[in-house]
């Protein structure tokens, strides 16, 4: 005898309950492998916004604060009424580096390398291990500088663009000191401070003379190993009126 109406529609009410999966909590497992995915996001995030720190906001920040210290130079510069080498060690800094085959502009060139110095988005000369020879004295001796390869201003960045023979120009309130490279050492202990001595025997060099040495970090975003490139004077040009440069730098 066939069924009535409400049988049929109770059958079908649970055969459609049988058949419809039950909604499960996910298991302890599950749930640890969903947290530690997010956990695994958050650090990615935290780590990108780092590197976007490093690697360019405090270059914003650098090239600002180097900018002022710049400007502070000239100023100085541009009051000062006697032309000896102990005005130009002001506390701003003591003149400018420029680099064409860096690409980086009048680098700010103060006293010191150590991080408090280097950060501010300028290059420092050596005073510890060894005491660099400063240009203006006249005397024999190596002018050697450290700047930052990554952040802070970066202004070492493309050191390794720079080949034998090409310029390096330090300017001062009355002089053009231009001087040529002669040889590079791409990679040496980051405790070799026998690059920085006043006759610079690891370029090649065994005679007193005017050297100047840049240094700075390798590989890039790293700063395992030394760069190293020499660089010997050539001739000084005397400042003029409208501060014009020397033909090296165009």
């Amino acid at each position: 005898m066939a069924g009535t109406a409400d049988d049929t529609e109770e059958h079908t009410d649970a055969s459609d309950a049988a058949s419809t999966p039950r909604h499960r909590r996910p298991g302890r497992i599950a749930l640890a492998v969903s947290v530690f995915g997010e956990l695994l996001i958050t650090a990615g995030v935290v780590l990108g916004l780092f590197v976007v720190y490093s690697l360019w906001w405090t270059n914003v920040i650098a090239d600002r604060k180097a900018d002022k210290e710049a400007d502070k130079v000239r100023d100085h510069w541009a009051r000062a009424t006697d032309s000896g080498p102990g005005a130009l060690d002001t506390k701003d800094g003591i003149g400018f580096l420029h680099v064409p085959a860096m690409r980086n502009g009048e680098v700010l060139v103060e006293k010191g390398t150590g991080t408090d110095v280097l950060n501010n988005g300028v290059a420092g000369y050596y005073t510890d291990p060894v005491k660099a020879a400063l240009p203006m004295t006249g005397k024999d001796g190596n002018f050697a500088l450290a700047a930052h390869r990554d952040g802070h201003g970066a202004k070492f960045h493309n050191i390794d663009k720079l080949r034998k023979g090409d310029p390096i120009v330090f300017e001062t309130k009355d002089d053009w000191y231009v001087y040529k490279v002669y040889s590079i050492l791409p990679e040496t202990s980051k405790y070799n401070v026998k690059v920085l001595t006043s006759v610079p025997r690891q370029s090649g060099k065994q005679q007193a003379g005017h050297y100047i040495t840049l240094t700075t970090c390798t590989p890039v975003y790293t700063s395992r190993y030394r760069y190293v490139v020499w660089g010997e004077l050539v001739r000084v040009q005397k400042v003029d009126g409208k501060r014009t440069p020397p033909a090296e730098l165009g």
